[in-house]
């Protein structure tokens, strides 16, 4: 019994194992659909975005078929490391914190951070007007890494959320003084809509490096180094023919692409 039990474990161990292998024709992006417009889905359930139409490329430049796994953000890296898909691609900034864990290709785009609140405020993105003030910021991001960093300890209360639509929407209600996040997700997913009718970006785009990082990548597990160097030539091609850039003004109305 015992070693019947063993082989069956055993025999567990190895479907486990492969239940997530990455077949040799395929490309499983991990994402999180609810950062428009990076990542966002339509009402039908369909996945739209800036990343998303860079992953498609990516692929086809690859001659692989796109699989997308949806996952919270905070999520992601675990996600990846229990392989339930190969690549994160969900507007992740490089840090050094995450490459302890987790490697990058070279940086695709860089997009300022930045922090929203009424107009007229009088807030700012620094510790002397936002002292005693709520700040909303998404979980896992390197956003909240700067802010719990520098802020925190400053008597700024950081709230941490899952869904950077629920930060928008305890911003109106009034449980949030402002919010920090990318500006181009500011700008169209809360600014450019009706509850975003009184708000503004504040102040300069926050800066630091060891937090907020040096650009947008692709994240892939460390002992995947072959398949890094397969997506890193895809990107540099897709840089080279214009495409990325060509996907950043059709998004952004401007060249994001990191050079």
């Amino acid at each position: 019994m015992k070693l019947k039990l063993t082989l069956l474990a055993a025999a567990f161990a190895v479907t486990a194992g492969t239940a997530f292998a990455q077949s040799p024709d395929t490309l499983r992006f991990g994402i999180e659909a609810a950062y428009p417009p990076f990542e966002s889905k339509t009402a039908s359930g369909t996945l739209v975005g800036f990343d998303v139409d860079v992953g498609n490329a990516v692929c086809a430049k690859m001659r692989m078929k796109c699989v997308w796994v949806e996952n919270a953000f905070d999520g992601l890296i675990p996600a990846l490391q229990a392989r339930k898909f190969d690549v994160i691609n969900s507007a992740m900034n490089i840090t050094e914190k995450r490459k302890e864990s987790i490697a990058f290709t070279r940086p695709i785009y860089v997009v300022p951070i930045v922090m929203i609140a009424k107009r007229g405020s009088g807030l700012l993105p620094d510790t002397k007007t936002m002292r005693g003030k709520h700040v909303g910021v998404l979980q896992g991001s390197s956003q909240e890494d700067f802010l719990k960093k520098h802020w925190a300890n400053a008597g700024v209360d950081i709230v941490s959320y899952q869904d950077q639509d629920q930060v928008y929407s305890d911003l109106v209600s009034g449980r949030l003084d402002a919010a920090v996040q990318e500006a181009q997700t500011a700008q169209d997913g809360f600014l450019d809509k009706p509850n975003g009718a009184g708000y503004a970006i504040v102040g300069e785009p926050l800066r630091d490096p060891s937090t907020l990082g040096e650009g947008t990548g692709f994240g892939l597990r460390k002992s995947d180094s072959a398949l890094l160097a397969k997506v890193n030539a895809a990107l540099d091609a897709l840089k080279q023919d214009g495409t990325l850039s060509k996907l950043s003004q059709k998004y952004f109305k401007r060249d994001i692409i990191a050079k």
